[in-house]
């Protein structure tokens, strides 16, 4: 039976499924040909680089080795100059695909899936196709332009049948808005990403088609569309298909429709405006601007790339970051360059006390081997959340989402129906702890989660002073249980 019509009234009608709020963990995946010369120049994350500087500078030096392809043609850029050094001007990027098929051949996804779920995660979204059009799964519409421009294996069947057999939910990701199969151009800046967004009919249906058949063969739970989409899709239409094929199933806020002039080409002023648009969004997450930018039409939760929300939001959000400051492999990446456990576990508790979920992204090498410094971060993440993932799992915010103790420590408060949960953000230096403006009941007992008593608590006005235990592990957080 059909519940949603293709309509926008209709499809606006759908609710945040429970599974989705109580997540808060996805790992993200991005495996592809540019998984082949894996790298790109270092900077720092995307939200630091566009404040710092402009977006051409970005382009220039993107640390995103997924875009590999695009940084390669940027005369002088510093992928360019890798590209020149190791592989010669008669390269062209369309070599790695044979090569990514060749050692793609070693890939297990069961350890992948294995791993995934030791890290907490409870749901996996995996690149299917990213802005080089390369297809992950053996779709019955290849590209017009390059037939063969896909994976031997069907590498998202075969993933969504690892992670499902242990019990994670499976999404996928597809480049909408850019495909250089369809439409090769060399990006320089915002306006430039913006008028590379083929709107021609032919490659509308493309898209169409895509999804369709993605939704029919791997029903996923989660549509996470990148970069905009062709102005010319019906995309209530689109909506209302998965809805009813997937009725817990989420989408994300991508699928932008920007219609351009008939030529495709934005004059002086729309271009600078184009790009001040998308500037403003990426470094103000939380501003007016980046609401109107994203999400389109539709949408079931945002999604701010290397980039967190300063408050609580009454509407769900992903916060999406790679490990590194890559999503696709890069071996030029250093131990400073990847986040630690302890602000991993950090991050994930301030996004869970704000209503949003955390996208953690790895980048697997061509023969799918994850570097073992990313497994490390995944081990260390489940391991604390082993022993604390009660007050991150199945929580929603409470009244407020920040605090901090009595010495500075920072606090973030998550709740259940029965239970307070205060993180704190660090390890304690005494054994003596206070917490302003936090009042309990008179029989409340409090806990730290892995000691099975509660300690000892008293409430002096509207500061709530604590004896912890004495035995504290090193930990990057200490967790608190107040019941009730």
């Amino acid at each position: 039976m059909q519940m949603y019509r293709p309509t926008l009234a209709s499809v606006k009608q759908h609710p945040v499924p429970a599974w989705f709020e109580d997540a808060k963990l996805g790992i993200f995946i991005h495996w592809g040909p540019y998984s082949v010369p894996g790298w790109a120049p270092h900077a720092s994350n995307l939200r630091e680089v566009i404040a710092q500087h402009d977006d051409a500078h970005w382009f220039r030096h993107n640390p995103y080795a997924e875009w590999y392809c695009q940084a390669m043609r940027i005369d002088g850029s510093p992928t360019q100059r890798y590209h020149l050094e190791t592989y010669g001007a008669q390269t062209p990027y369309t070599t790695f695909g044979p090569q990514f098929n060749t050692a793609s051949k070693a890939w297990e996804p069961s350890t992948w899936a294995n791993l995934f779920r030791r890290a907490g995660a409870r749901y996996v979204v995996m690149v299917a196709k990213h802005h080089d059009g390369f297809l992950m799964w053996p779709s019955a519409v290849p590209t017009p332009h390059k037939p063969d421009w896909r994976a031997e294996r069907d590498c998202v069947g075969e993933l969504s049948a690892a992670v499902r057999a242990r019990g994670m939910r499976m999404g996928l990701y597809y480049s909408g808005g850019l495909d250089f199969t369809f439409k090769d151009v060399v990006i320089r800046d915002f306006a430039d990403m913006v008028t590379a967004i083929p709107n021609d009919p032919a490659y509308a249906a493309y898209t169409d088609a895509h999804w369709r058949e993605l939704i029919e063969r791997y029903t996923p739970s989660v549509l996470w569309n990148d970069i905009g989409y062709p102005a010319s899709t019906d995309l209530p239409a689109l909506f209302a298909h998965y809805y009813n094929a997937v009725p817990e199933g989420v989408i994300n806020d991508r699928f932008t429709q920007i219609k351009l002039p008939g030529s495709g080409n934005l004059p002086g002023l729309p271009r600078k405006l184009i790009r001040w648009i998308i500037r403003r969004a990426l470094t103000h997450p939380q501003s007016l601007v980046a609401r109107l930018q994203t999400g389109g039409a539709h949408c079931d939760f945002r999604t701010p790339e290397y980039a967190t929300y300063a408050k609580a939001s009454a509407r769900k959000w992903e916060a999406t970051r790679g490990i590194g400051q890559s999503f696709g492999y890069n071996r030029n990446e250093r131990p400073e360059d990847l986040i630690a456990v302890k602000d991993l576990v950090h991050l994930l508790a301030d996004v869970v006390s704000k209503n949003g979920n955390l996208l953690l992204n790895v980048g697997p090498m061509a023969d799918g081997t994850i570097p073992p410094e990313q497994v490390a971060r995944l081990e260390g993440l489940g391991a604390w959340l082993k022993l604390n993932g009660e007050a991150i799992f199945d929580t929603r915010p409470w009244s407020r989402a920040e605090g901090q103790t009595g010495d500075g420590l920072p606090i973030r408060f998550t709740q259940t129906n029965d239970a307070l949960y205060a993180i704190l953000l660090g390890k304690p230096q005494t054994d003596h702890l206070e917490i302003p403006a936090l009042s309990v009941p008179e029989t409340a007992s409090i806990y730290v989660l892995g000691y099975n008593a509660p300690f000892a608590w008293r409430q002096h006005g509207s500061s709530l002073t604590l004896t912890l235990p004495r035995t504290l592990p090193d930990t990057p957080a200490v967790a608190l249980k107040i019941v009730p």
